[in-house]
């Protein structure tokens, strides 16, 4: 389904560079800005929600507060059970709350549902972590006060929160009273339809074990053991009072309620200000018996600091993180917040530790309930890899650490090696729907690339040696045990029964996504176990022993990828999804309603399984992800089939036909794909930003700015690009690190800026061209078109021999006593010999086999070939020999795209064969024109960039493949056949360098 340009809601939280904020509170969005506002450090996240509760009528409201991989396990019950379906799932636990802070002034309690309030404001600062909050707000009784709240989840230090809350009385004395609250009593998520909230549970999973309030200390404490996996949970908070009298008036346990009240006396225009710094820590971390004396140490430390260095040292990590991280786009504000917005819920969510991982919704939502999916290596790992590498590693050791999970599961499923989970938290599969999880087998390839990438972005040898290695073989044997060398394929080696990228067509042969990316992990595989044997025997000789590493293996690996069986359809000229997609009917997307959408929420899977419709990016991202096996007019021919049939319904999807449909050259496309992903929470495109935000988005817009129209590719190692502007900006600007360098990219209307901020020295390819930058040397690439080449059809374009196939064809019609006229011989313009003779034949009823088509097409150009051979210089058309000349003296390219596999011949004849530096070979094709793979190929000869090259024919045909190449058309002949050209001549005369270069130039 073609993307239409999106149109912008009207915004909710105003365009601010650096900032995300709200003037007014609006009840009705009270659950989405939950999950906008939340902070976090990659353990803790704390949702939006006021310190005061929510009071409101019109919203909903679900007060969250979650820990990184901590979770309950419930058994999961099927009506219809079989061997291996995973036997219990794992959901990330809603934990204690410990915000909670009630304010009453003089008696009269502080809540937005009463009172009035005269200035309200929120926002989120990125630079600074912090979440702010102004009200000035009057009691019913008149008694009028100014809050100013501050609240940070602290980024240096996994285990701490903080709340700075300040009241100001503006006109009156008197008494301030503050409760604060740590509230263990937690409202499990309903059960629900739809699969992408969690599965919700009838009982509580957190249950209290005891409480109190330490007087020496000043701390308030909880703790509490999970239902079922056992884990124990202590949350504990201190806090100090800034008052000109302050005591504390009461504390209470009351169920898993416990509260602390602070009273203090104030005079008009004094201020109070109540600290609390929160703690969290479980027994999945550290020893039980440690848990009380780390809380009471971390609390200890943050008040020592102070709430204000806390703030600065926040805010001086920032700044690290924003230096080699930030996007600068210019001309779209929107668009601006929106990357900055995501990549700081991307630093705020994501697992640091080595034993965590990043969840579908991070931390800032119950939907998925926390799981990790294949979004970590395919979206997330490489916003990390490219600008903080080390957080990249901690996600691949998360990995490194299930890795005996994955192989329980491999053995589960009755292969050797190891079968990662297609969502977990432990690493166990949790998964219970297995056509669209466990058959997802794809992820054991989709980490071994996300190594693959890493390892040659950061030169990380050592993880690859250590642990990433091992990940790679095991995963590999896996797959070498799940294929087989298929005789009915010829030998290839082929896959069964999985389920692709697209969950919308499960429990297929031969996904072509997983074919090609298990293909690129064989060799992978094997060219580190050979680099192992080679270069480091001493960890070779421990995977030996091990696992049973051999070389033998390894060779197994690379056989299998050079038999892989990548199915392909002749006829179309594309790759098919799998074996049998292609033969499905496509599904009526013009009869299907839009409230229709998400088709998972509205058809039973099998309605869907049996059509050609896709949920998301399938072979769409293999293009993407292993470009350089595809050639672009591969990619255009593909994209062009599989995107119509795209449904997007899943979030991870736009921005990967942002990311296709710039390198093919349709920058409105990508923009309008991109436009769509990158403010996907922030306008709630898909209306559930209230469960959580999206993850694999957010990643997903920075990878269509450096994936899409930056062009960034890693090919061997090396960093390629091929940067475009889109018309809507002025500018954009990215930083990348690679290899502990930092490179700043910058792009304008005129050039592509590359300079090394960081590093001695850098080798990059723009586009064809390689680069070698040198520390704070920026290298300036012009942007603006230029003619590199023209690439010429043959007949009515440099010769007329159309007049020698019209009376070869003509001979043959006769000779067969069919009837053929000069009104059927002008579709055969630009097209192959044996399409031509389809066309000749059509209507005449003969029954031919592929022999006797071949002879006749054979007898044809027999005949055209004798004829041709009069052909002279005289019978270059007027114009061509002054123009080839022009182009030799400015050292501009001239190519041949013709049908004609006569074209080197009649070139000889002509006497220019000389003056043509490429010939495209039609007999080597996948499709003739309008296809616009002849022109691309004569481009790639040339070793030249599409966009600045000119494309000159006389057939609409040829015209069609000129645009679909992505160069600018030129049309000798009617405009009733050539309309769709850029410049249309009446004859050859008229074509001139000059006529060429002003046509660029516009």
């Amino acid at each position: 389904m073609k993307m239409k340009p999106y149109e912008h809601p009207p915004a909710l939280y105003p365009y601010r560079e650096w900032s995300l904020g709200e003037d007014a509170f609006e009840d009705e969005n009270n659950q989405r800005s939950e999950s906008v506002f939340a902070l976090g450090n990659g353990y803790i996240g704390m949702r939006g929600n006021f310190e005061e509760g929510y009071h409101g009528t019109t919203g909903t409201s679900v007060a969250g507060n979650y820990l990184n991989g901590f979770y309950d396990s419930e058994p999961i019950v099927y009506p219809e059970g079989a061997f291996g379906l995973p036997a219990r799932n794992q959901s990330m636990l809603n934990v204690t709350d410990a915000r909670i802070i009630e304010l009453s002034i003089e008696g009269h309690t502080f809540r937005l549902d009463s009172g009035t309030v005269h200035r309200y404001r929120r926002w989120l600062d990125m630079k600074s972590g912090i979440l702010h909050r102004e009200v000035e707000w009057e009691s019913p009784a008149g008694h009028r006060v100014l809050l100013m709240i501050r609240r940070m989840v602290s980024l240096q230090h996994k285990h701490l929160a903080a709340i700075e809350y300040k009241v100001t009385a503006l006109n009156f004395s008197g008494t301030l009273q503050f409760v604060s609250a740590l509230d263990g009593q937690i409202t499990r998520t309903e059960a629900s339809d739809d699969p992408r909230l969690g599965s919700g549970s009838a009982e509580p999973s957190l249950l209290l074990e005891d409480a109190g309030y330490d007087e020496a200390a000043d701390i308030l404490w909880m703790r509490q053991r999970t239902r079922h996996t056992r884990f124990a949970l202590l949350t504990a908070v201190s806090h100090g009072l800034q008052a000109e009298s302050g005591r504390e008036l009461s504390r209470q346990l009351i169920g898993q309620r416990i509260w602390v009240c602070y009273g203090a006396a104030v005079q008009s225009g004094e201020s109070v200000t109540l600290t609390k710094y929160i703690t969290y820590h479980t027994s999945k971390d550290y020893p039980e018996e440690e848990l009380q004396s780390r809380s009471v140490k971390v609390l200890s430390m943050a008040e020592t600091c102070g709430f204000s260095s806390l703030a600065d040292e926040q805010q001086s990590y920032l700044g690290q993180f924003w230096g080699h991280t930030d996007v600068e786009i210019k001309g779209d504000p929107a668009l601006q917040q929106g990357i900055r917005f995501n990549m700081f819920q991307l630093l705020q969510s994501t697992g640091k530790d080595g034993v965590t991982n990043i969840a579908a919704k991070g931390l800032t939502g119950e939907g998925y309930e926390g799981h990790y999916f294949w979004d970590t290596e395919m979206y997330m790992l490489p916003f990390f890899t490219y600008t903080q590498p080390a957080v990249s590693r901690a996600l691949l050791e998360f990995r490194y650490a299930t890795l005996g999970k994955a192989r329980e599961r491999a053995a589960v499923m009755s292969q050797k090696g190891a079968l990662y989970p297609w969502r977990t938290i432990d690493g166990e599969e949790n998964s219970a729907y297995f056509p669209a999880g466990t058959a997802q087998a794809h992820i054991n390839a989709d980490i071994a690339y996300g190594l693959k990438q890493y390892v040659q972005a950061t030169g990380d040898l050592d993880f690859l040696v250590r642990k990433g290695a091992e990940i790679l073989f095991e995963t590999s044997r896996f797959w070498l045990d799940l294929g087989h060398f298929n005789p009915a394929r010829g030998g290839a080696f082929c896959i069964d029964a999985v389920t692709g990228p697209d969950e919308y067509t499960a429990i297929v042969n031969n996904n072509a996504y997983t074919n090609l990316m298990v293909q690129d992990q064989f060799l992978y595989a094997y060219e580190t176990a050979r680099l192992l044997e080679q270069h480091y025997p001493e960890d070779y000789e421990r995977l030996r022993q091990a696992i049973g590493l051999s070389m033998k293996e390894a060779e197994s690996w690379k056989e299998a990828a050079g038999k892989m069986f990548i199915p392909f359809d002749e006829e179309l000229g594309i790759y098919a999804q799998d074996d049998t997609f292609l033969t499905k009917r496509k599904w009526d997307f013009e009869n299907t309603p839009a409230d229709k959408y998400p088709l998972l929420l509205n058809y039973h899977p099998l309605v869907i399984y049996r059509h050609q419709v896709l949920k998301q990016a399938d072979l769409v991202m293999a293009m993407f992800l292993l470009g350089d096996k595809f050639s672009l007019a591969d990619k255009i021919r593909n994209y062009n089939y599989y995107e119509p049939l795209t449904t997007h319904d899943s979030s991870l999807s736009p921005c990967i036909h942002s990311i296709v449909s710039a390198e093919i050259g349709d920058l409105a496309g990508a923009y309008a794909y991109f436009d769509r992903t990158v403010r996907m929470d922030l306008d709630d495109i898909n209306r559930n930003a209230k469960d959580g935000l999206h993850m694999a988005a957010m990643a997903g817009s920075w990878m269509s700015i450096v994936n899409g129209f930056g062009g960034l590719r890693q090919y061997n190692g090396m960093l390629c690009f091929a940067p475009v502007l889109p018309e809507q900006w002025e500018s954009y600007r990215f930083k990348i690190t690679v290899r502990g360098q930092l490179l700043d990219i910058y792009v304008d209307s005129g050039a592509a800026v590359y300079t090394l901020l960081e590093g001695t020295s850098l080798q990059i390819k723009h586009r064809d061209r390689i680069l070698t930058l040198l520390s704070q040397e920026p290298v300036s690439i012009p942007l603006a078109r230029q003619l590199e080449a023209v690439i010429f059809d043959l007949d009515g374009v440099i010769t007329d021999s159309a007049e020698f196939h019209y009376q070869a064809w003509q001979a043959l019609a006769d000779e067969l006593g069919i009837p053929f006229n000069r009104e059927k011989n002008e579709r055969l313009k630009g097209v192959s010999r044996m399409e031509s003779l389809d066309i000749v034949l059509e209507g005449s009823g003969l029954k031919l086999t592929e022999a006797e088509r071949l002879r006749l097409a054979e007898k044809k150009n027999d005949h055209y070939k004798q004829m041709i051979g009069s052909i002279t210089p005289e019978h270059l058309l007027p114009g061509i020999p002054e123009l080839l000349d022009s182009l030799a003296q400015r050292g501009i390219d001239a190519a041949l795209a013709s049908a004609s596999l006569n074209a080197p011949l009649i070139l000889e004849r002509l006497g220019i064969a000389r003056r043509f530096q490429a010939i495209a070979d039609p007999a080597g094709l996948r499709r003739g024109k309008p296809d616009p793979e002849i022109f691309l190929t004569a481009a790639e000869l040339l070793g030249v960039t599409p966009r600045n090259c000119i494309g000159v024919e006389d057939a609409s045909a040829g015209i069609a493949a000129i645009k679909a190449a992505g160069m600018t058309a030129v049309g000798i002949g009617s405009a009733e056949l050539l309309g769709e050209a850029d410049l249309l001549l009446s004859s050859t005369s008229e074509l001139t360098l000059e006529r060429l270069l002003e046509l660029l130039r516009k």
